[in-house]
């Protein structure tokens, strides 16, 4: 890929115009910053194994690190996650939102994406309207993580900033303004009952519905 990127679309109704330049350089397999409701993150297409490894490298993420599938809805999710009735109603209730689950990673998730002894993945759906216009252009998840830089411990939350600090490692930054800072709240769905592996911004509810 080419120079970096900066890209500034409109928080509320970002560009089409300027979005299709962002879905372009996806398409060539890039490496983007976007933002979500919790601070910006890095984002490349699910089959961009390069990508996945400059994710992993500009986050110093070791292969047991699993990383996360940013989804516009649930409507594909059975392709990606095994999950019962209550835990897709838990889901359901709690997204879109400021949460990341951990799901069992079904057949199609690539081995190298998921956590090698759990075989498990992560997903999120944003709320943030930049990030959701972008994935409306595509017919798969993008493959995520957020934007903590070693040795931090919050989100980075301002475009030009990350245009400033990581232009030799990204292809494009999509920058649709400021963002929360607080991470996600990270939530085990892969057995019976929701498990807390970290509270972020999102309240967490230790039980599911009966079905």
């Amino acid at each position: 890929m080419s120079d970096c990127r900066y890209i500034n679309v409109h928080p509320e109704n970002p560009q089409v115009r300027l979005l299709e330049q962002v879905v372009a350089i996806l398409n060539k397999d890039g490496v983007i910053a976007y933002p979500t409701e919790s601070g910006y993150a890095l984002g490349c297409l699910l089959d961009n194994k390069s990508g996945s490894e400059r994710i992993r490298q500009l986050r110093q993420l070791s292969e047991k690190h699993e990383l996360t599938l940013m989804c516009k809805d649930l409507s594909n999710l059975s392709e990606y996650a095994k999950v019962g009735n209550s835990q897709y109603r838990y889901l359901k209730k709690h997204l879109p939102g400021p949460y990341t689950f951990l799901l069992c990673a079904s057949r199609e998730v690539p081995k190298r994406l998921q956590s090698p002894k759990r075989k498990t993945i992560g997903l999120r759906i944003t709320p943030n309207v930049v990030a959701n216009s972008l994935l409306n252009f595509f017919d798969k998840p993008l493959l995520t993580a957020s934007l903590i830089l070693p040795n931090e411990d919050h989100p980075m939350t301002d475009g030009w900033e990350i245009y400033e600090t990581l232009n030799h490692a990204l292809d494009a930054v999509l920058d649709g303004g400021f963002t929360g800072f607080e991470p996600t709240t990270i939530i085990d769905l892969t057995e019976e009952e929701p498990i807390l592996v970290r509270q972020g911004q999102g309240e967490f509810f230790g039980e599911v519905e009966a079905g």
